[in-house]
């Protein structure tokens, strides 16, 4: 597991063991289990010629981002579950990390945020069970409002635990100009330890292929966190109107809408906004799924497991 190229960073977890805590990232994850750099290559090579993977390639694609979905990054994680695939066991460790981040909290954060760190925190889940995820300090605590608990919330993202995905003014270049920097999502920068905070029987519901679950958050928390260990800086679109985009980001030098569907499901959005260039700037969308590589018009349908090659070149 070890000779990625990253400083592995770790901590104590319990009086014993120690949890190496830098994240692999989804592309990492394949090398883990396997997958070599020619088998990358030529995912890239149907990427860019918009032809279908090979079924058995396409399903064994498939198993792999199930399984990366709740075991996520954690490199002593991972590396248990390619030695032993003992689900119950990852899972404990997942917690123990997820305990030990909560005890990070009250060990090093000034004693008056500490409550309210910790609240953000064990917030999130239910932040993205809602059917709109925005982010709202009224769920971490009922009167609880921004000017007291934006330091707790970027504490927790000066630690590497989450990411933001902030929403856009207008679908256009460039993303970060346009960004509205107080209305966002967070996402668990680790998707493994995002599932591990949700209920039991929830790991083996997602390794049957059912994403569903949390109103999407799962599918959502997995393509953020493969976009953020990307490099990529998180960003959606939704206007008061109804019109709602998963994500948008810069491909092909292009403002490109991403909506991702754990499921087959319509893009009534992307649809609305494609249809109105003069008004959103956008000629392209990406629709991210259950399915392999096609093309409807200006959507680009792939596989959710080719969302990594999706950089800007």
């Amino acid at each position: 597991m070890k000779g990625y190229g990253k400083e592995p960073r770790s901590i104590p977890v319990g009086s014993e063991t120690v949890i190496d805590m830098y994240p692999l990232d989804f592309e990492e994850f394949l090398w883990a289990n396997g997958i070599t750099e020619p088998i990358i290559e030529m995912l890239k090579k149907n990427l860019i010629a918009e032809t279908p993977i090979p079924e058995a390639l396409h399903n064994r694609m498939r198993q792999l981002l199930l399984q990366y979905t709740v075991v996520g990054g954690m490199q002593d994680v991972v590396q248990h579950f390619i030695d032993t695939k003992q689900m119950h066991e990852v899972l404990q460790m997942q917690r123990d990390i997820v305990r030990s981040y909560e005890d990070d909290m009250v060990k090093y954060a000034e004693k008056k945020d500490k409550s309210r760190i910790k609240e953000c925190f064990q917030s999130i889940p239910k932040q993205l069970s809602k059917e709109n995820k925005k982010f709202q300090y009224s769920i971490v605590k009922k009167g609880a409002t921004a000017s007291k608990y934006t330091g707790s919330l970027q504490w927790i993202e000066d630690a590497g635990i989450i990411s933001r995905c902030y929403n856009l003014s207008i679908t256009e270049l460039p993303l970060d100009g346009n960004a509205e920097e107080d209305v966002f999502k967070v996402y668990m920068r680790d998707c493994g330890l995002f599932v591990s905070m949700l209920e039991d029987g929830t790991q083996y519901d997602i390794l049957q292929g059912n994403l569903l679950g949390y109103k999407g958050a799962i599918f959502e928390n997995l393509i953020a966190d493969i976009f953020a260990k990307m490099g990529l800086r998180l960003y959606y679109f939704h206007k008061e109107s109804g019109l709602e985009v998963d994500f948008v980001i810069r491909y092909k030098s292009e403002c490109t809408l991403v909506e991702v569907k754990a499921a087959t499901g319509n893009t009534k959005s992307t649809k609305t906004i494609l249809r109105h260039p003069e008004k959103y700037h956008v000629n392209s969308a990406i629709k991210l799924g259950d399915y392999n590589i096609g093309r409807t018009e200006q959507i680009l349908t792939l596989p959710i497991y080719m969302a990594f090659l999706l950089k800007e070149v």
